[in-house]
C-alpha cells in the first residue's frame, strides 16, 4: 500500500509530534533510515564492550572493577533493547548480526581505536559516552516510538557511564605527574574522534535531511556536535587538561567554543574498515557469536519442550 496520499498524512502525523507504531503505515525510506540508524546504534553498543572489557582484570581497585562491571553489562543490554526496537520493523536479529559481521552494516567508528591503558577507559567513559548522551538524550523525542522509548532507558544509564569516565579522570589528575600525563595522552587521543562520532557536517551527510523531516533526528550533527564542545571543554578546563587543539576560542558574541577542522579523512577511513582495530573487533565478534551458538540452540530447544509440555497439560 503505497499512495501519495498515505505519505501526507504520515508527514503530517510527524509535523504534529505523534509517534509512529510498528503496525502504523510509514513510508518504506523511513523504515529503512530506521533499520540502519537503529542497527547502527545496537551494533555500537555491543562492539563498545569489547575496548572496555580488555581492562576489567586490570582495573586498579575493585571499585573500579565493579563500576567497569556494570557499565558494560549495561551495553550489553542497550544492545538487546535496540536489537528488540530494530526487530519490530520486520528484520530478524539473526539478519542485523549477518550484517555486521559481513561489514555490511557499521557500528561508531570510535570503538575501532585501541584502550592502551587505564586513563583512556576514563576518556571512554566521559568523552565517547559524554558524546553519546548528547545524541540520545535528542533522540529520546525520535519520531519512531520504540526508539524513542528505548532511548529514555538507555539515557538515564548512559549519564551514570559519563560521570565514571570523569571521575577517573579527575582522579588522574590529582595524581602524580605520570598518571597526569596518561590523561592528557588519553584526552589527546580521544578528543578528535569522539567528535567525530556526531558525524560529518550537514551538508555533507546525505541523508541527513531525511532524518531531520521525518523526525528520526531532532537535532542537526553540527547543533548536537557544539553542544558537546561547549559542556566537555570547561569540565577539562576545571580538572587541567588541556584541549589538543591550538585554535579553539570561546566566541564571547556567541558564547559558542569553535575548533580547528576536524579531519574527515580519517573518519572515512576508519568507517571504510582502515582503522586501528577494525579487523580485531569484527573477528572478535564472530568468533564469541559462534562460541556461544550452544546457548542460543539450547534455549531455542527449551522454549520448544516447554510448548510442547504445555500442549499435553492443556
Amino acid at each position: 500500500m503505497h499512495n501519495e496520499h498515505s505519505d501526507t498524512h504520515f508527514q503530517s502525523r510527524i509535523d504534529n509530534g505523534e509517534h509512529i507504531e510498528p503496525k502504523d503505515y510509514m513510508p518504506e525510506g523511513y523504515r529503512k533510515h530506521l533499520i540502519r540508524q537503529m542497527s547502527q546504534h545496537a551494533h555500537s553498543e555491543v562492539i563498545g564492550m569489547q575496548p572496555e572489557g580488555n581492562w576489567i582484570t586490570r582495573a586498579p581497585s575493585l571499585r573500579a572493577k565493579q563500576i567497569l562491571l556494570a557499565k558494560i553489562q549495561d551495553e550489553g543490554g542497550h544492545g538487546l533493547y535496540l536489537y528488540s526496537a530494530v526487530e519490530t520493523l520486520g528484520v530478524s536479529r539473526a539478519e542485523l548480526i549477518e550484517q555486521l559481521q559481513t561489514g555490511k552494516a557499521k557500528y561508531s567508528s570510535i570503538f575501532n581505536y585501541p584502550a592502551l591503558n587505564w586513563a583512556d577507559i576514563g576518556a571512554i567513559g566521559w568523552l565517547v559516552d559524554g558524546a553519546a548522551i548528547v545524541n540520545q538524550v535528542s533522540l529520546q523525542r525520535t519520531s519512531y516510538g520504540p526508539y524513542s522509548r528505548a532511548m529514555v532507558r538507555i539515557c538515564k544509564e548512559e549519564s551514570f557511564h559519563q560521570r565514571q569516565g570523569y571521575e577517573i579522570m579527575t582522579t588522574m589528575m590529582r595524581g602524580t605527574k605520570d598518571q597526569q600525563a596518561m590523561a592528557q595522552d588519553a584526552m589527546n587521543r580521544w578528543w578528535w574522534p569522539a567528535l567525530m562520532m556526531f558525524g560529518p557536517h550537514d551538508s555533507d551527510s546525505p541523508r541527513s535531511g531525511d532524518a531531520v523531516r521525518w523526525k528520526i533526528k531532532r537535532e542537526t550533527n553540527d547543533e548536537l556536535c557544539q553542544k558537546f564542545i561547549d559542556k566537555t571543554i570547561p569540565q577539562a578546563e576545571l580538572i587541567g587538561l588541556t584541549i589538543p587543539d591550538k585554535n579553539f576560542k570561546l566566541d564571547e558574541k556567541t558564547g559558542h567554543y569553535t575548533l580547528s577542522p576536524i579531519n574527515w579523512e580519517e573518519f572515512h577511513r576508519v568507517v571504510a574498515g582502515h582503522g586501528p582495530c577494525n579487523k580485531q573487533r569484527l573477528d572478535h565478534h564472530i568468533k564469541h557469536h559462534q562460541e556461544g551458538a550452544w546457548v542460543r540452540e539450547a534455549a531455542e530447544a527449551y522454549k520448544l519442550k516447554t510448548a510442547k509440555k504445555e500442549l499435553v497439560t492443556a
